[in-house]
């Protein structure tokens, strides 16, 4: 962060506590949301009896899975099947710390950025995470003592770790561009120039479907392939261990999307109008609503893949178009 800036750091801890309610916030209407418009899609109602328009299902889902009965495999590693849960939770929510949804605003005597932290390798930040919340669902799975489990959380290192080196290589064309790792230096060198989803439109497409297989979304959802596996890693959870999964799940959905908002189109910046930045959270959730709802379309839209053609297109097609693609990138930066 900008040392000029005069920001103590109980400013930052209040603006974290208030992003986090905010995502947790964001997680449970998302639900919502999703099975609104699958139901609008597919020509059924979706939630109606909780609340006015369903509003209340994400509460009513709460109370359902804090009061359901945690089952607990008779043969399960307890402490790490207990740990996996909290700790996929834990690494989707750390990834906002390093997320820019505003620019500056000068309160009082003081100034509040609209990030928590702006560190340098912010994007290696958050790939890092990742990695660290596929052990999650490995360790859950394995911990399971179920074969069910286990072949899921097999699934899901295996998907995750192929779709991760195309995600990561996918987003080398904009660190060129950006001449920075900093998400904060990546949205503001595309208020200086240009949006990065246009000269980086191959990039973005890359970033998209492997974001859509590291999520574990349809049509990538093997890990979780009811017809196979009965549910995957998460066989055997029941109850809120079960929700955390159902939240980290959501939760990086949710981290994938603002980040092809940073990344590709400007983050919390209003287009051309300078002077609307100030109303920076605002724009950056618009932007976040509207890739939320193209997830959610795929998802009502695209059947299933088969196992092999998710890893086939993952090496054999996405990795050498991140690959050339980044190539290109860097030849032109060096050329102009």
């Amino acid at each position: 962060m900008d040392q000029s800036l005069n920001q103590p750091w109980w400013i930052d801890v209040i603006k974290a506590l208030v992003v986090i309610n905010l995502v947790m916030a964001a997680f449970a209407y998302s639900t919502w949301l999703e099975r609104k418009l699958l139901g609008r899609m597919q020509q059924r109602y979706g939630p109606n009896r909780a609340g006015p328009f369903g509003l209340l299902q994400p509460i009513a889902d709460l109370v359902k899975l804090l009061r359901k009965e945690s089952f607990f495999p008779a043969n399960a590693i307890d402490l790490l099947y207990i740990a996996a849960p909290a700790v996929a939770c834990f690494t989707a929510l750390a990834a906002f710390s390093v997320i820019p949804f505003g620019g500056v605003w000068h309160v009082g005597d003081y100034d509040v950025t609209g990030w928590i932290a702006n560190v340098s390798i912010g994007l290696l930040l958050i790939f890092a995470l990742g990695a660290i919340g596929i052990y999650a669902f490995l360790v859950g799975g394995w911990a399971s003592e179920s074969k069910y489990s286990l072949l899921g959380s097999m699934r899901t290192a295996a998907q995750l770790v192929s779709y991760e080196v195309s995600l990561a290589l996918s987003v080398l064309g904009v660190v060129i561009m950006g001449q920075s790792l900093s998400l904060v230096d990546i949205a503001e060198k595309q208020q200086a120039t240009i949006w990065f989803a246009a000269p980086q439109f191959v990039g973005l497409l890359v970033f998209f479907v492997a974001g859509i297989a590291e999520t574990n979304r349809p049509p990538f959802d093997l890990p979780e392939a009811e017809q196979e596996l009965v549910a995957g890693y998460h066989t055997e959870y029941s109850g809120m261990r079960w929700g955390l999964f159902q939240m980290a799940e959501y939760i990086n959905l949710i981290t994938i999307s603002a980040l092809i908002v940073t990344l590709f189109f400007d983050g919390w910046h209003f287009p051309w109008v300078h002077a609307l930045d100030r109303l920076g959270p605002l724009w950056f959730v618009l932007k976040l609503f509207v890739l939320l709802f193209v997830f959610i379309w795929l998802r009502t839209t695209l059947p299933r893949l088969r196992y092999d053609q998710l890893m086939s297109f993952g090496w054999k097609v996405l990795l050498p178009v991140a690959t050339l693609n980044a190539l290109v990138t860097a030849f032109f930066v060096v050329l102009l």
